[in-house]
């Protein structure tokens, strides 16, 4: 694993709410029965809401509860409906995706609320357009269908990672490991917003790339075992591209990663560091946002639900 103690040294803050936090999201999944293992259940809500807690330690408690029951969702989907279902019948789950789409496009189709992932994300977009401005809620509604799509691309290549590039895969990788979604939630939930001009600005991208970057590889780092185990001795991940890639051995693949995780934790303190020199600044608060999502993604990784 990446050494990153030179640029994320700790200890990470963390939402005096946490473990109300994981309270909620209890409560929410008996209204939403996501997941049919009481196991899983309490392992997602409990990695989801100390993952939230972290990314959002100075939000109000009704900002960490919306967004932790909007992780709670993607993930289980993604468990239960990309990586256990997608991967056998990619068709079915391109027809979940597609029941789906429609509300986070606003185009009002005939209620399936009989299905819970619908009644959840029914539930989830009317809590948020409560909150956000048009453009906020766009920008979320863009970023959920990315993840949607993610989740499906995924499905179609687990199998078949030899057919995937390097450049095809760095491309996806946020997209499945919901970092820009996490990004977009945490500005509406600290009630902050960028202008296009900020946003767009060579500091501000280079930190949310090398941000999104380093959240997906560690992910892939920390998991590789767990799905090996899992009967598949070639997963879709960093490691195994890199293997096909440079055509090395898996200690080797390891050790570039891990570089490269270092890497772009290196360019995120050094972007970090210099948009929060004025500290009262919108860049600023989202410099320190920037900082909290790398230390989540940085803890979750430790977490059981990635332990072989």
């Amino acid at each position: 694993m990446p050494d990153l103690q030179s640029s994320f040294p700790g200890p990470f803050a963390t939402s005096p709410y946490a473990d109300a936090i994981e309270e909620q999201t209890a409560h929410w999944l008996r209204t939403f029965p996501l997941t049919g293992s009481p196991g899983e259940a309490k392992t997602l809500c409990n990695i989801t809401a100390h993952g939230v807690a972290r990314v959002l330690p100075t939000a109000d408690r009704d900002s960490v509860f919306l967004c932790a029951d909007l992780f709670l969702w993607l993930t289980a989907f993604d468990d239960i409906h990309g990586e256990a279902e997608g991967s056998r019948d990619t068709a079915r789950l391109t027809r979940r995706i597609s029941h789906c789409i429609p509300l986070l496009t606003d185009h009002h189709e005939p209620a399936t609320d009989d299905d819970p992932y619908i009644a959840a994300l029914r539930d989830l977009l009317h809590r948020f357009r409560e909150r956000t401005t048009p453009t906020q809620y766009l920008r979320l509604t863009a970023h959920l269908r990315d993840n949607l799509f993610g989740i499906l691309w995924e499905a179609q290549h687990l199998n078949k990672p030899d057919q995937v590039t390097l450049d095809d895969y760095y491309a996806m990788r946020p997209h499945t490991v919901f970092v820009h979604t996490v990004m977009t939630t945490a500005q509406i939930a600290l009630n902050y917003e960028l202008t296009d001009s900020q946003r767009t600005s060579p500091a501000v991208r280079e930190l949310e790339k090398a941000v999104a970057d380093l959240a997906g590889w560690i992910n892939d780092l920390a998991s590789y075992t767990k799905e090996t185990q899992h009967g598949n001795p070639t997963p879709l991940s960093l490691p195994t591209l890199l293997i096909q890639h440079h055509e090395c051995n898996l200690e080797e693949a390891f050790r570039l990663a891990s570089r490269m995780c270092e890497h772009q934790a290196s360019t995120a303190r050094l972007r970090i560091t210099e948009l929060t020199t004025n500290t009262n600044t919108t860049l600023a608060n989202h410099a320190r946002t920037m900082e909290a999502i790398t230390a989540s993604y940085t803890w979750h990784t430790e977490h059981t639900r990635y332990k072989h």
